[in-house]
């Protein structure tokens, strides 16, 4: 069938791609997962820790990091893992008590991030480890019947007492060349051999249907790369992954680099095209931005827009602008505000929550790239890597923070703090990485919390929040949620938190200064909008427009303060905006149309002379003679001041 028009379209983990054909229209989801990085560290209770990767990995048909599997047992279902076609990232199969692992439909392996800084599959200690135990529980088949490329990294297989078949696997025909490959069968396990159908005894597990499918080894040798079969015309086109149903790059299983319009491709068409006859660049009308491993003709609205890609984050010395609702990268004036390095990248890339090794990194900080995790280890240290505790109070380093690019997790808290002060400076949670691929912000389990404390908050760019399991948690039920979000996909998951009525029996309930989207906690300072005007953060009733002190101008129902050079005036308005020029009258003199303290006294002017001014009748300040080398009391030479004397304060 061919299509006149393939476009794609990637928010919330959804990647729909719309098939337009002769007047009619087919809508297929793919659904993207987001993945994780814990490496073999438990998430609690091994049914928690299932749990989690069933929301994760449920439906999920693109993992972008990486998919681990671990700390199953042989009462969990693992079906969910059967819609799995593509991991971005490495694939960790470990510490599993199960015969099975079913990830029947994987068929690439991209690398991105390797285990180990080497291996891109990894199946390891696989077994019941209770030596007391008469258990044998442990991983027995590994189908992976339709893996036939890892783009990047190797292949370590070991301490798997029970595992049958992969030292059958033909592994260069999967792995590039050069990659290491560490794969041994323990002896002692009894296994049924490869169907006899299976190409060189090649299998994953018994039965013809998990027969190695070859798609290089087997290759005729005019095939750049791979093939569906042993002939010249089954070679697959230079730019498809995995394999592929024909030669064409319409025809792949997945692309190596880009896919456009469903066309694999080496890169994305290029925003900008040069035109030789008036020797000039012009817009490509068919110009598309890198995004991932697809090109679109918009970056999704919470990314970065730079040059003719779609990123996370800026380079160096770069500070991201949003104009016209697009977010670009624009070099900075002087010092750029502090970005710092947060879970899931950069040096920080391979850790799991915040804790006293990498909390100093946070130091100053404006701005977070990654995500922020708080939970027990945060505290109590972990003795498995020998992170020792970390002191509560270094969580005000986060005071600084405006603006985070991934999630925020908080799972455990200082028992004496009993809201999220450390964020109160917080106004951006971007979600460009999503806790289980969905959420945004989620604070989780706290029982001494009793309000969140997020004042400076205005956006949530995407993902969905939730408040969940804290039973003193009050002033969880304001409007002021949808006004955060920027997609109408977004939502708010609350539940088991301070019943509404018991927060109305002990007042916590929100100041009568706040308007009635709600608040982030008690007092007119935590307000979300205010109902009449604010001073300095703080929700109040007027503005001292007319008396007062000290009297202020409105700008966006906001009270500001005049300049000190303002006259405080009784029944109107002392100034109109910022400014010493902004004065309705001054306080001491006038210097152009600027109110000053005092007038110039030997001030440095053009032609580096001395600049002396005198103040007028009507407290203006005026020019003394040129000549006057001292300053002066009035104008004219008899005006002059001799030296010695002070400058005039006043008439």
């Amino acid at each position: 069938m061919r299509f006149t028009k393939l476009s794609l379209f990637c928010e919330l983990g959804i990647i729909c791609l719309v098939l337009i054909n002769a007047g009619w229209c087919a809508v297929f989801e793919r659904k993207v997962c987001q993945g994780t990085n814990f490496k073999l560290a438990p998430l609690g209770h091994p049914d928690d820790h299932y749990r989690a990767m069933v929301r994760m990995y449920s439906n999920c048909t693109v993992v972008l990091e990486n998919l681990e599997i671990t700390y199953v047992q042989e009462y969990h279902d693992l079906s969910f893992l059967k819609s799995i076609e593509e991991v971005r990232g490495y694939v960790l199969i470990g510490v599993n008590n199960i015969d099975v692992i079913p990830l029947e439909n994987l068929r690439l392996i991209r690398g991105h991030s390797l285990f180990e800084d080497r291996y891109a599959l990894n199946v390891l200690l696989n077994n019941n480890r209770n030596e007391s135990s008469k258990n044998t529980n442990g991983l027995r088949e590994l189908r992976l019947r339709s893996l036939t490329e890892i783009l990047k990294g190797g292949v370590k297989i070991v301490h798997n007492p029970f595992l049958c078949n992969v030292e059958t696997i033909q592994w260069l025909d999967i792995v590039e060349h050069g990659s290491y490959v560490h794969v041994s069968r323990e002896i002692g396990a009894q296994c049924r051999p490869c169907d006899s159908g299976c190409y060189s005894g090649s299998c994953w597990a018994p039965g013809p249907e998990n027969c190695q499918t070859l798609t290089r080894l087997s290759c005729a040798e005019q095939c750049s790369r791979r093939c569906k079969g042993p002939k010249p015309i089954d070679c697959c086109n230079e730019h498809c992954a995995a394999g592929c149903t024909g030669p064409q790059p319409t025809d792949c299983l997945a692309c190596r680099d880009f896919q456009d319009d469903g066309a694999c491709k080496d890169s994305c068409p290029p925003l900008m095209l040069y035109d030789p006859i008036n020797y000039q660049l012009v817009p490509n009308p068919n110009g598309k931005y890198s995004f991932g491993d697809t090109c679109v003709k918009q970056c999704p609205h919470n990314f970065v827009v730079t040059d003719n890609a779609c990123v996370r984050s800026c380079g160096s010395n770069m500070q991201e602008v949003e104009e016209n609702g697009i977010i670009t990268c624009k070099k900075c004036e002087g010092l750029c505000p502090k970005v710092c390095n947060g879970l899931g990248t950069g040096e920080l890339v391979n850790t799991i929550a915040v804790n006293a090794t990498n909390i100093d990194s946070f130091i100053n900080c404006t701005k977070i790239n990654g995500h922020i995790t708080i939970m027990q280890m945060t505290f109590k240290g972990d003795v498995h890597t020998n992170t020792p505790s970390m002191d509560p109070a270094k969580l005000d380093y986060f005071k600084t923070v405006k603006e985070i690019s991934g999630y925020l997790l908080i799972r455990d808290w200082p028992k004496h703090l009993k809201s999220l002060s450390a964020f109160e400076n917080l106004e951006i949670i971007r979600g460009r990485t999503k806790l289980q691929s969905t959420i945004g912000f989620a604070a989780l389990n706290i029982p001494h919390l009793e309000h969140l404390g997020l004042r400076s908050l205005k956006e949530i760019s995407d993902g969905d929040v939730v408040v969940r399991n804290n039973p003193q948690l009050c002033y969880t039920d304001g409007s002021y949620w949808t006004k955060l979000f920027r997609s109408e996909q977004q939502r708010i998951r609350t539940g088991n938190n301070a019943a509404p009525h018991i927060c109305v029996q002990q007042n916590s309930t929100c100041d009568s200064m706040c308007g009635d989207e709600g608040c982030w906690g008690p007092g007119p300072s935590m307000c979300v909008f205010c109902q009449h005007v604010s001073r300095r953060g703080c929700c109040v009733s007027h503005c001292n427009l007319l008396n007062g002190d000290p009297r202020e101008y409105m700008s966006d129902n906001v009270c500001l303060a005049c300049d000190p050079q303002c006259k405080a005036l009784n029944g109107t308005a002392s100034c109109h905006g910022p400014g010493a020029d902004q004065c309705t009258e001054c306080a001491h003199f006038k210097d152009g149309t600027h109110c000053v303290a005092q007038c110039a006294h030997k001030v440095q002017g053009p032609n580096n002379r001395l600049v002396w001014m005198y103040p007028d009748k009507s407290r203006q300040c005026q020019p003394c003679h040129a000549n006057c080398t001292h300053g002066c009391s009035g104008p004219g030479l008899h005006g002059c001041e001799p030296k010695g004397s002070p400058p005039l304060m006043s008439v």
